[in-house]
């Protein structure tokens, strides 16, 4: 089985990054530490032959033709320990921490998972920065600030633990096939680990309806009167629009409401 051999996969999300200057580019963004690099999707291996060269990597790959064709290709690699190819979903083997021991997640993730797989990274108590790749729209959601239109709860649970910013915005053509939309790399560094449920459950209801106020949202859960005087102590005005109110103000509203 060679590279030419092996045609992307729908039901997979395949959508190989083919562009050298922008593989450079990932490498070149990664955060300088001592941290194993897991990477989900490898597919190819046309990133992991650049992360074998700077570290140890744990690959997880659910299409098993790929595995075959990683394990081949990067025989050496996995002989010596520098890489470990994982066959199957990453899904099924992530339970509170994907693997015992502290990591960044580099990846070209799959479009279809790609927000789930962030959340659950973010979670992570072992997972200390994610730098990947994702659909454009995603990676702005989880890089917007207050004020923005797209700034919506994915921002919210991000900028509650980390920072995060978009390195590289990647077109159509950097990949095979080309996909429809537009990408972006993006990196996440972590100050600590997504933790609080009820808190993005109230997320949740603040942005269900986004073009909405947010006092309207959340009183088709929580009591009228406790949102209006926790809005006029923050000073923030009855008609504030979700994507208006800061990641702090949020927190606070949070305990002035439950």
């Amino acid at each position: 089985m060679n590279k030419n051999s092996i045609v992307a996969k729908k039901k997979f999300g395949q959508n190989f990054l083919k562009d050298e200057m922008v593989l450079r580019k990932i490498v070149e963004a990664m955060p300088k530490n001592d941290n194993k690099i897991v990477e989900i999707g490898p597919g190819l291996g046309d990133l992991t032959k650049y992360l074998v060269d700077v570290k140890s990597v744990e690959a997880f790959e659910v299409d098993t033709d790929l595995c075959k064709l990683l394990q081949s290709t990067f025989k050496k690699e996995i002989d010596t320990k520098q890489l470990h190819i994982n066959c199957g979903d990453v899904l099924n083997a992530w339970q509170s921490s994907l693997i015992d021991e502290p990591y960044d997640l580099v990846a070209n993730l799959p479009y279809y998972i790609a927000t789930n797989i962030i959340l659950k990274a973010l979670a992570d108590p072992m997972c200390k920065n994610i730098l990947v790749m994702v659909q454009l729209e995603v990676a702005e959601k989880f890089c917007a600030r207050e004020g923005q239109k797209v700034f919506g709860s994915l921002s919210v649970i991000a900028q509650s633990v980390a920072s995060a910013h978009i390195v590289v915005q990647v077109p159509p053509t950097a990949f095979e096939p080309p996909p429809k939309i537009n990408s972006a790399v993006f990196l996440i560094q972590k100050t600590k680990d997504r933790s609080d449920e009820n808190f993005e459950g109230m997320l949740r209801v603040a942005f269900k309806q986004p073009r909405k106020t947010l006092m309207k949202n959340l009183s088709a859960v929580y009591k009228k009167e406790n949102i209006q005087k926790a809005l006029n102590e923050l000073e923030l005005t009855l008609t504030i629009r979700p994507h208006q109110i800061s990641t702090h103000d949020y927190h606070q509203l949070y305990k002035k409401i439950i």
